[in-house]
């Protein structure tokens, strides 16, 4: 049976809103809270099906993680802490866990098979395998996809220049490096979310980036803090209610704790150019 949806002409949009978690952050601070040594707690927490993936793999690999709503409790294992999983880790449909995973599983004493869904399964992976396999990782793919089997080795401290500009490859990269007996130089073809990077400085990792936004060096063997994170609102599923509000007369909506991270923000370059 078709349903009839009718939408009614706006006079104006007029109000606050505050918009889910983001997505990325939310990824990442589970990842370093993991590693780290102590507590981390982070709050606004996006309970997507994508971040519960990421969650549910770390809580396979030995993390003891609780969530409570949209704040999460993680009790970091440190960096050498996790432990090999029973079974494959399911990753769904989550392309950045994924491939954050596998950069930091390939230093981690074991070996580890990660699987997901049909769509997953489709999705290149010899782009983070390539780079890694130059650290001395061992990541061995399914015809350049899912299935993936990561068996743990020592890696080395190396100059990658990235083919593709792919913020979750560099985020495999620098979870690698951070294993490495040495310090390693991340070379972007173009500058890409510095998520990573942040979250990194703030749970006390050594990594720079240098003038000219593409050149990441990142010291190895950190000893990263449990911190208290808020995370903030996710600015794509802002952007919605921003044009919203530009296109439709007499609107006034503010949106609050929304993350506005430079390298996230080019949209409203585009909005401001267009006249908004």
């Amino acid at each position: 049976m078709i349903k009839k949806l009718s939408i009614q002409p706006a006079s104006g949009l007029q109000g606050d809103l505050s918009v889910p978690g983001d997505k990325s952050v939310s990824h990442r601070g589970l990842i370093l809270g993991a590693i780290s040594q102590g507590t981390t707690t982070l709050h606004h927490f996006l309970p997507a099906a994508d971040c519960l993936s990421t969650l549910t793999a770390l809580q396979k690999l030995g993390v003891p993680i609780k969530r409570v709503d949209t704040t999460v409790t993680i009790s970091g294992r440190g960096l050498r802490g996790l432990t090999q999983p029973q079974q494959p880790l399911d990753m769904g449909n989550a392309g950045t866990a994924t491939r954050l995973l596998t950069g930091l599983l390939a230093g981690q004493p074991f070996e580890t098979t990660l699987v997901g869904d049909t769509s997953l399964s489709q999705r290149p992976m010899e782009r983070v395998r390539q780079p890694l396999q130059a650290m001395g990782a061992q990541v061995q793919l399914t015809a350049g996809h899912l299935p993936m089997t990561i068996t743990g080795r020592t890696l080395h401290g190396s100059r990658t220049e990235m083919q593709v500009a792919s913020a979750q490859v560099k985020s495999a990269l620098i979870l690698a490096a951070l294993q490495a007996d040495q310090a390693s130089t991340i070379i972007e073809k173009l500058p890409t979310r510095d998520h990573t990077e942040r979250l990194l400085q703030q749970f006390g990792g050594q990594i720079e980036t240098a003038p000219d936004q593409r050149t990441i060096t990142v010291q190895p063997q950190p000893a990263l803090v449990g911190q208290s994170l808020t995370i903030p609102g996710d600015f794509s599923s802002a952007a919605f209610f921003v044009t919203a509000a530009t296109i439709i007369p007499n609107s006034h909506v503010r949106l609050t704790n929304v993350g506005l991270n430079p390298t996230r923000t080019g949209f409203l370059n585009i909005l401001r150019r267009m006249g908004g």
